[in-house]
């Protein structure tokens, strides 16, 4: 952890204990113990603060060297690649899928067609079916309206 970090946490610890310090002002053996680790804290600031500004934390990165194995490295895979013949076939498979997709499309058009003048044609045998109904059923409603 950075040195300026440090202390910033430490200053806010130190506020912090001097605050549960004052509100625990009635129990004196817990006072005792809060100032102590208040002290503590405060040594240690001044610890970080001294090592900051002698220049001693800056210290140089470490530099890691690789490990010398004495086996003989493994050789790598070659990458692995899809050869022609195979492209084509994946291509064939494609082609094939979407033309039964547009195929299966094309009969259900097809049929969505032949069935709609049949549905039409329901529809108006509907239609006259109902203007067509008895006299005696339509004086009954006629004077049920009234």
């Amino acid at each position: 952890m950075k040195a300026n970090k440090a202390l910033k946490r430490l200053a806010k610890i130190e506020a912090l204990m001097s605050d549960v310090t004052e509100r625990y002002s009635s129990a004196p053996h817990i006072r005792e113990v809060l100032q102590d680790a208040k002290a503590a804290v405060t040594r240690a600031k001044e610890a970080v603060s001294l090592q900051a500004s002698s220049g001693t934390a800056k210290t140089p990165p470490v530099k890691h060297s690789k490990q010398t194995s004495k086996a003989t490295p493994k050789p790598e895979k070659p990458k692995r690649r899809l050869s022609a013949a195979g492209r084509k076939a994946i291509i064939a498979a494609t082609r094939k899928r979407w033309a039964l997709k547009r195929a299966e499309a094309a009969k259900a058009q097809r049929a969505a067609k032949k069935a709609a003048p049949a549905r039409k044609k329901a529809a108006v045998k509907k239609a006259a079916a109902k203007k067509t109904a008895p006299a005696a059923v339509q004086a009954a409603t006629e004077a049920a309206a009234q």
